[in-house]
């Protein structure tokens, strides 16, 4: 898996990938990612890569030219190029999403700066467009990384363990009383048993892995109830 990152501002991305499972799956060539930045390929004399907006308003828009060159750039390098545009106006971003996506081979994270990004480039070379979240960030750097970070562990080999996919929230834990899936995980502990005077539910020592497995089943459905009724 690659990812390329289209980006003004390299750095705010390149040190999420220097330390933890990222770096691992990197040196494992499990991973891999690079850089275009727009400015690199604008024909203005002063490498500009905005300008105002058309019909008023303010602040200053990404526009065309750089972004279609960089874009057709990355295409000839990587023809099966999966290119996604991080956009408040878009669909949310979930679990689904991060599983289906681990599947290609090279994807691309567009991130918008400064009042986004003009829409000619979105409708000609987008994807699918993400929302990773209601509310508004100075750039797409965070929400490409977030992305990234959320498709990767779904790569094989990425994780350690695969069972640490099992079970998680958003996945395929399901209420078995209604066949509701994607419940929040249950809350997990671990040792010491006892801390100050807070314990650990006497049902997960006891070894009976059906009833644990019933009482996380159940903690679940109430997580999930109670954070999203």
């Amino acid at each position: 898996m690659n990812f390329s990152f289209i980006t003004l501002f390299p750095n705010l991305i390149d040190f999420y990938f220097k330390d933890s499972i990222l770096k691992i799956a990197i040196e494992k060539k499990l991973l891999s990612y690079d850089f275009f930045n727009p400015r690199d390929y604008s024909t203005n004399k002063h490498n500009k890569v905005d300008d105002t907006l058309c019909g008023g308003g303010a602040g200053q828009l990404m526009t065309t030219q750089p972004l279609f060159d960089t874009l057709d750039d990355i295409k000839s390098k990587y023809p099966d190029a999966y290119i996604i545009f991080p956009l408040a106006a878009a669909k949310p971003f979930n679990q689904k999403d991060a599983i289906r996506l681990a599947n290609k081979k090279n994807i691309v994270f567009v991130s918008g700066r400064y009042e986004g990004i003009d829409e000619r480039v979105i409708e000609k070379y987008a994807n699918e467009v993400f929302c990773v979240g209601e509310y508004i960030l100075t750039g797409g750097e965070l929400p490409s990384l977030i992305m990234a970070d959320a498709i990767s562990r779904n790569v094989d080999g990425v994780l350690g363990n695969k069972e640490s996919l099992i079970g998680e929230s958003y996945g395929n834990i399901k209420d078995e009383n209604t066949n509701q899936i994607g419940l929040l995980e249950a809350p997990n502990f671990a040792k010491p048993i006892q801390y100050k005077d807070l314990s650990v539910p006497s049902e997960l020592l006891k070894g009976n892995h059906a009833k644990i497995h019933d009482l996380k089943n159940k903690l679940s459905v109430c997580k999930t109830k109670y954070y999203r009724p």
